[in-house]
């Protein structure tokens, strides 16, 4: 059974900041979501908001609210907001203090490390709760160079990367690692940040708390691992940031690390600037496909668009242009699901529907 989870999400539900909130809401193999707390979407249905489809997750107004609202207290409290200055302010410290006053596991996905804080540790011993700090990386002495392995993979290898940060790689690759499920492959999923690691993934690392030598390396490590352990028809990895964002190296090492033998392009069309750097314009979808396919080696098979601030009349519009433009077949996963994406992928991997 799954254990039952509260997300704090305070302003920021739906919203990029929001992202490990909203993934948990869409999709969890771990936790069951009690309930989501943000005092500005206080009352509402969780999947509602986000999807337009009721779940039965219930947002809150504060912690007081969830627990006198839920029937149970859960045994975890998810800390589920991902600012980019990613540390906590003083009264989120004090929610996570009564989170532990009452019993409640943390687990936080932060580059603040709540186990290397004396008063977390001190306080967690005394509830006698566990703190998670999911992106804490290994000793160094753990941590794994890039060793080759890789190269002699003969399973396809698939990454769906963007080109931002927060624009939906993750959601649209659990949502492909579902379809391909259906059809009857057997499908390794590689997380690469914190949020699929919090809703589960069995193999994945958080590669922006890698020190840089070892980034591709872990995730090469990553990729082995599900290779040899689940023997799978195909691997799909999670992308981070993008190639061309001038602050993250992650998608460097995904493509390094992973070496995909093709790849699928997220991008939100409405967006006009980096969304964590407002003052960097958003590179063209041309000029990121080229990067990639430049410094992969590999092709770009598929194009996915992430919908915010779009009408549905917009999305069909974007399908129709890219699919004309880039002569990519584009979808909209979340609007239309992932037949596109399968057919494709069957046409570029053969071998693939023998395995069904």
């Amino acid at each position: 059974m799954k254990a039952k989870a509260i997300v704090y999400c305070e302003k920021e539900f739906g919203k990029m900041d929001g992202k490990t909130a909203n993934g948990l809401v869409r999709h969890s193999d771990k936790y069951e979501i009690a309930g989501v707390i943000d005092s500005t979407k206080a009352g509402m249905d969780a999947g509602e908001y986000l999807d337009g489809v009721k779940n039965g997750i219930l947002i809150f107004r504060d912690f007081d609210d969830a627990i006198e609202g839920l029937k149970e207290i859960p045994d975890y409290f998810i800390y589920g907001v991902a600012p980019l200055e990613a540390f906590l302010k003083g009264e989120q410290r004090e929610i996570l203090f009564k989170a532990m006053e009452k019993g409640m596991n943390i687990v936080n996905g932060l580059h603040e490390f709540f186990t290397d804080d004396e008063e977390f540790r001190q306080k967690a011993e005394e509830c006698r709760v566990r703190i998670y700090d999911v992106r804490k990386p290994p000793a160094k002495k753990e941590l794994h160079l890039f060793s080759g392995r890789i190269l002699k993979v003969d399973t396809p290898i698939m990454a769906v990367l963007g080109t931002d940060s927060a624009v939906g790689k993750r959601t649209t690759s659990i949502i492909l690692v579902e379809a391909l499920r259906k059809e009857g492959l057997n499908v390794a999923f590689v997380a690469t940040g914190q949020t699929g690691l919090i809703q589960g993934a069995k193999y994945g690392v958080a590669v922006d708390a890698i020190v840089e030598e070892f980034m591709t390396g872990e995730i090469e490590n990553a990729v082995m691992e599900a290779e040899d352990t689940e023997h799978p028809d195909i691997i799909i990895v999670e992308g981070q940031g993008a190639l061309s964002h001038p602050a993250y190296l992650s998608s460097c090492a995904i493509v390094r690390g992973a070496k995909p033998k093709a790849i699928i392009v997220q991008h939100p069309p409405k967006r006009k600037n980096l969304g964590d750097f407002p003052y960097v314009p958003m590179p063209t979808l041309e000029s990121e496909i080229e990067m990639i396919e430049i410094f992969s080696g590999s092709k770009v098979i598929a194009l996915t668009i992430n919908h915010e601030d779009m009408t549905n009349e917009e999305i069909k519009e974007s399908i129709t242009e890219y699919e004309k433009i880039f002569r990519l077949p584009t979808t909209d996963v979340l609007k239309y699901g992932c037949e596109k994406l399968v057919k494709r992928i069957f046409e570029v991997f053969p071998e693939l529907p023998k395995k069904q």
